[in-house]
């Protein structure tokens, strides 16, 4: 390889490529994916010198750009002495090569962009082999024949025998190998997950999961409910690895709050299929809060895509070509973030098109506006369908009663002979549960 193969450090002079064509992506703002751009190379330490949207007729299948615009793009190169060219889009293999030779340096796509940050933002064990096998996976569909004096000598029998295993049919070999290992202990990880998850669910507290697309202040609002310090900048993928953390809602005396990985469009399947075991907790949830940017110019489609990939994890019900068994839509709520940043006109705005909906809490992670009402709406949500009914325990049951304050909420506890007669709101489930607990000692009063 020529100087395209130089490793690119931190702070290295970078060039962006932004390419539209017709019938991709046109939902987007295309000066919007510009900053996007921007803010996945600055997550990864780049030095953004200049950026090139583009928008295309068509594509070429050996360069994806046509001639002249590459030949449009190379005096920038050269006038900032650039080391790598990022184009936010996919490359295939061919692609990325045939750039690296008309530019004169690296080449990367969007997709291997984010698989750096990925790797350099993975904090725990198992988010680290997740960002490992993501990376073999898509390095091994772009080895290509760039190494043939590393053929060994001769193969087979005989004296005819022609060249032996080539150097990417040994890197091939050892890529496959590599993938088979860490599958099997991310294996492992995820019945130890699948452990701790079900332990979770023995337990009465219910679980809210945060999701949302990256940098719409998930970790802002989890540190400002949880008094956590979670890792929360305004940058994109500023945290990976999920975090769970104990807080109390409105009548709910614990719950169990989980901040997860931010989503991006044109998420890389081979992430989406490496994360899919950290991705399950979203699964489990009894709540889904959905954080959105709201101010951002390409909200209505970062909304899609979070939804997009809601659906690919089942938690939206059952989709076109599913069977009835396919699970039950997880309940949702939209939370509204950064409304101090909007305008006078887009807040008001905002806010009355929130407040004809009963699932929406209009809120700053930054500066707590509206956290209160978006615990309120969680609570709220969390309750649904929960039945008010009175029970009657002796006063020497204080298991029970300890039982139903952690489970449900006791609006009302009035002595009456030998006891005392609660009125307590509880889900089916705990009613269920409670009196499996309990056959004979916590009857509801006639």
């Amino acid at each position: 390889m020529s100087d395209s193969a130089e490793e690119v450090t931190r702070g290295a002079p970078a060039l962006l490529v932004v390419p539209e064509w017709h019938g991709q992506r046109l939902s987007r703002d295309l000066d919007a994916r510009v900053e996007e751009a921007k803010g996945l190379a600055v997550a990864i330490g780049l030095k953004v010198v200049a950026a090139h949207p583009l928008r295309l007729r068509q594509t070429r299948a050996a360069t994806l750009i046509g001639v002249g615009q590459i030949e449009a793009i190379k005096p920038a190169i050269a006038a900032h002495d650039v080391q790598l060219v990022v184009v936010d889009a996919a490359l295939t293999a061919i692609q990325q090569r045939n750039l690296e030779t008309a530019f004169g340096t690296k080449v990367i796509d969007r997709t291997g962009l984010i698989l750096e940050i990925f790797g350099e933002r993975a904090a725990t064990a198992e988010g680290r082999l997740q960002v490992e096998l993501a990376h073999l996976d898509y390095q091994a569909g772009r080895l290509v024949r760039s190494w043939t004096h590393l053929e060994r000598q001769r193969g087979g029998f005989g004296f005819l025998g022609g060249p032996g295993e080539t150097q990417i049919e040994a890197d091939r070999r050892m890529i496959r190998n590599r993938m088979a290992r860490i599958r099997r202990q991310l294996d492992d990880a995820r019945r130890t997950r699948q452990l701790q998850r079900a332990k979770r669910q023995r337990a009465p507290w219910p679980v809210v999961a945060l999701v949302g697309y990256t940098n719409a202040g998930k970790s802002t609002l989890f540190n400002r409910l949880t008094g956590s310090d979670v890792m929360a900048e305004d940058m994109l993928f500023a945290t990976l690895d999920p975090t769970m953390r104990e807080i109390r809602l409105p009548g709910i005396d614990k719950a169990i709050l989980s901040d997860t990985v931010g989503f991006v469009s044109d998420l890389p399947t081979e992430l989406v299929a490496a994360f899919r075991a950290t991705l399950e907790e979203v699964t489990t949830a009894d709540l889904i809060v959905h954080v959105r940017d709201i101010v951002h110019p390409d909200s209505d489609a970062q909304y899609d895509d979070v939804k997009a990939i809601l659906d690919s994890l089942g938690v939206n019900g059952p989709q076109d070509g599913e069977g009835e068994d396919a699970a039950d839509p997880i309940p949702q709520i939209e939370i509204w973030n950064k409304i101090d940043t909007a305008a006078p006109d887009r807040r008001a705005e905002i806010v009355e098109i929130a407040a004809r909906r009963s699932d929406v809490a209009v809120i700053s992670a930054f500066t707590g506006e509206g956290v209160e009402a978006a615990r309120t709406l969680m609570a709220a949500r969390l309750t649904e369908g929960h039945e008010i009914q009175q029970i009657f325990l002796g006063f020497g049951e204080g298991e029970a009663l300890a039982w139903l304050h952690a489970r449900g909420e006791v609006l009302d506890n009035r002595a009456e002979g030998e006891g005392q007669v609660l009125t307590v709101r509880l889900d089916p489930a705990d009613q269920a549960r409670f009196r499996r607990l309990w056959p004979a000692k916590g009857l509801p009063k006639p």
